[in-house]
């Protein structure tokens, strides 16, 4: 059966002044077309059950927009998501109706503000914006802030802590939001742990409410800043963590392992731990329990002579043995860490927390040693 005489006009009319973007809603039964001038609406006058209309309105479309009834191939969702959509094919994928081909608009690298811009109209979804989000062409745009204040908005009704966290970490890019709407993210993040891996993973360096330096930092600051202007990146991490901003990382690092509610919150915590301690990390797969990561930290200070820059500064610096030994541990964490135990359990909450303590425990005296003094 075809759709029916008013239905095909409509549609017809619309498609032939050249909409930059359509969207069906299919509770409403009504399809939407985005102009220049503005919005174009056509209500749906089924002649058969509404999934078998909807399905012929799609086929109409796509028979004017490609040539073929077929639509997007859906079963592509694979490669779309991995950014494999041709840029010259956006401004048609953005005229079909379906969700999955403005999607796949989202994932290409292509993208730009305009095409940004009708693919939020035809989708409007958290996941759609905070893949937008993560280009600095959106970020800097006009759109970034409207998504930003989109994902806020949705925040309270996230479930999943790996969303929280990905959300947290976007809007914190700079210009999306004001220092209230910032100062009260991280107020909320008091009682909602994966908030703080968002700004450790967004802003390590810029954490409201800091904390002051550690107390050794005018001691120490003059030889490791000539040591960072003579280019050594390992004195450059030191002056960093011994620092005002440092130290709130650290404070901040220190309260999520108290109450980390999952396992994707713990595995992203570590990760980001080791990319604020990057410069440490030797290349490649690091893999080991925490145990041995501390034995090769402590051989590393007592034998430095393989990192120059490492044997440089504890030369300049022996009192900061302990701190480098440390930061040495924290450059290789990662989920080998936790996987004898999340490898034997799903557990969630208190129940995974008490299975973590034997990591946590000594872990946490790894951060707590970057944050007391040097005895010398």
């Amino acid at each position: 059966m075809d759709l029916s005489t008013e239905d095909t006009l409509k549609l017809n009319v619309m498609l032939a002044s050249k909409p930059l973007a359509v969207r069906i809603d299919e509770s409403a039964m009504t399809v939407h077309g985005l102009s220049e001038q503005g919005e174009t609406r056509v209500a749906l006058n089924p002649n058969c059950r509404d999934d078998l209309y909807i399905r012929r309105v799609r086929e109409l479309i796509s028979g004017h927009v490609l040539g073929s009834p077929g639509g997007y191939p859906v079963y592509l969702r694979r490669w779309t998501r991995m950014g494999q959509t041709r840029d010259e094919s956006l401004a048609q994928l953005l005229l079909l109706g379906e969700p999955e081909a403005v999607v796949a608009v989202v994932h290409a690298p292509g993208l730009t503000h305009e095409f940004a811009r009708r693919a939020w109209w035809a989708m409007p979804t958290a996941e759609n914006a905070r893949r937008m989000l993560e280009r600095d062409v959106v970020v800097q745009s006009p759109l970034g802030p409207e998504l930003a204040a989109y994902l806020l908005e949705y925040l309270p009704f996230e479930t999943e802590p790996a969303d929280m966290i990905d959300t947290v970490r976007l809007v914190l890019q700079p210009g999306l939001i004001d220092d209230a709407t910032r100062l009260s993210l991280w107020q909320r993040s008091r009682q909602k742990t994966a908030f703080i891996v968002g700004f450790l993973m967004g802003a390590p360096d810029d954490l409201p409410e800091p904390w002051p330096e550690r107390p050794d930092r005018a001691v120490h600051g003059p030889a490791l800043e000539a040591l960072e202007q003579a280019g050594n990146p390992v004195a450059g991490l030191l002056l960093r963590v011994l620092g005002a901003a440092g130290q709130s990382y650290l404070q901040a690092c220190l309260h999520v392992m108290k109450k980390p509610p999952n396992q994707d919150v713990v595995n992203l915590f570590l990760d980001a731990v080791a990319r604020y301690f990057v410069v440490l990390r030797p290349c490649g797969t690091v893999e080991g329990d925490l145990g041995a990561f501390q034995a090769r930290a402590a051989e590393l200070v007592k034998e430095p002579a393989g990192n120059p820059h490492l044997a440089a500064v504890l030369e300049r610096l022996p009192g900061l043995r302990d701190d480098l030994r440390a930061a040495l541990v924290l450059s290789r964490l990662g989920y080998p860490v936790v996987r004898p135990i999340f490898s034997r359990t799903t557990a969630i909450g208190s129940l995974m927390r008490r299975k973590l303590d034997p990591v946590f425990a000594p872990l946490a005296g790894e951060f707590e040693e970057l944050t007391r003094p040097s005895e010398s």
